[in-house]
């Protein structure tokens, strides 16, 4: 990899875990992906996600994992984790994206690595001894319930689920949809966003963040989506209706209307780890796309040397490590200075990353033609992930608007000034 001596600032014990996890990847995971996911296929063929199941080798991946030291690495928490700063795990995550399976052998695949260090960060004492411990056990799994059918999501604000507060009790209906990781089968806890009415607050002071186990009467899950005519299997993202859900006022994280709050802190180093994870699947659809068109003869000619190919690639490799270096920036600046600092360049890489890994991965599957787009390699899987994430986490277009916002306010001007100063 061209990165391999490019740590940016990484400790030494960051540099240690990067060569760990390197290793394990090469020796443990890349010579079985293919084989792992195609028996996986086989275990989950449909969306009946009562009967979804992992082949045997993900436990066995896990259990060696753990055994090496390599789990809960993006925990920067030296004795729940690896103790690793944003800016040490980055390139770490890096590593876990050129494969679809290495961030769940390390346990570090979201929403569960997010919803951990909400945990961890934001929950009481009792809240994680009873969720965050099994989490960070590798006993269960959790989901993120944020995303709204009927609304438009791009405003969170749009939420309609409600959790009110009757008692000592809170009361939860609404929808949710694209709820990641709803149909793996160790699955036990939901985090639930929704709306939760104070006329004393402000607009984003009126949601809060629920824990709510998966088996409370009145959670109904509806179905499993399909990602580009694939359901994910075991992992799935569902859409699920909660309908007089009743649970403890303790479930509440941080109290009510703490929700926008804790989704700051809970997204602005998810997206570093989401972004980094995006460099890795497009290094790795570079180097197919190196191997294929170099493998590949047409007119007398590698295909490489076709059609400016050659372009292609250094264009590729142009992006990535231009999305590589403002990513790691953002790491660096978020350690040593906090997320709201932070705020342009965490907008800034989530534009940037899904989008130079769809640019890469589409002009891998070009080389690879019929090749590209069936189940043989990797790539419409690390296609589908980019398209998802200029999505997920908000669209480019909230991020963009974001980043010209800071700036009219780093260069003087309010969101509602006119444009009269000089």
């Amino acid at each position: 990899m061209s990165n391999d001596n490019l740590m940016f600032t990484a400790t030494e014990h960051g540099q240690s875990m990067h060569a760990k996890v390197k290793a394990f990847i090469e020796t443990h995971i890349e010579p079985i992906e293919a084989q792992f996911w195609e028996e996986c296929h086989k275990k989950n063929p449909d969306g009946n996600w009562e009967n979804w199941e992992w082949p045997e080798a993900y436990e066995n991946l896990r259990k060696q994992a753990r055994e090496e030291g390599l789990w809960n690495l993006f925990l920067p928490d030296d004795t729940l984790g690896a103790g690793l700063s944003v800016t040490d795990y980055a390139p770490i995550a890096e590593l876990t994206g050129r494969s679809l399976l290495a961030p769940h052998v390390f346990n570090c695949n979201a929403p569960d690595s997010g919803n951990m260090e909400l945990l961890w960060r934001y929950g009481t004492q009792e809240q994680q001894d009873k969720w965050l411990t099994p989490l960070l056990e590798g006993e269960t799994r959790s989901v993120f319930c944020m995303t709204e059918p009927d609304v438009a999501s791009s405003d969170a604000t749009n939420m309609q689920a409600t959790a009110m507060v009757d008692g000592d009790e809170i009361v939860i209906n609404g929808s949710k949809w694209w709820s990641s990781g709803l149909g793996d089968p160790a699955v036990d806890v939901l985090i639930v966003m929704a709306y939760t009415a104070d006329e004393s607050a402000d607009r984003h002071h009126q949601h809060s963040m629920v824990l709510v186990p998966v088996n409370t009467p009145g959670v109904n899950i509806k179905r499993m989506l399909k990602v580009f005519g694939d359901y994910d299997a075991p992992h799935g993202h569902g859409e699920i209706s909660f309908e007089n859900v009743r649970v403890p006022v303790s479930h509440f994280i941080g109290g009510p209307g703490k929700g926008f709050e804790i989704a700051q802190g809970r997204l602005g180093p998810g997206r570093i780890h989401h972004c980094m994870r995006c460099i890795g699947a497009a290094e790795k659809s570079l180097e197919l796309a190196v191997k294929r068109g170099m493998s590949r003869t047409a007119f007398g000619k590698p295909l490489l040397q076709l059609g400016g190919n050659f372009e292609r690639i250094s264009e590729a490799r142009i992006k990535i490590d231009q999305a590589r270096l403002l990513t790691l920036y953002a790491a660096q600046k978020m350690d040593a200075q906090g997320t709201k600092k932070a705020l342009t360049e965490i907008s800034a890489i989530k534009v940037v990353a899904p989008t130079v890994l769809q640019e890469v991965v589409d002009m891998a599957i070009q080389i690879h033609g019929g090749m590209g787009v069936c189940q043989d390699t990797m790539l419409p899987g690390f296609y589908a992930q980019a398209r998802v994430l200029r999505l997920a986490d908000g669209p480019d277009e909230v991020h963009k608007t974001m980043i010209a916002k800071l700036e009219l306010k780093r260069q003087g001007f309010s969101r509602s000034a006119k444009s009269d100063k000089a």
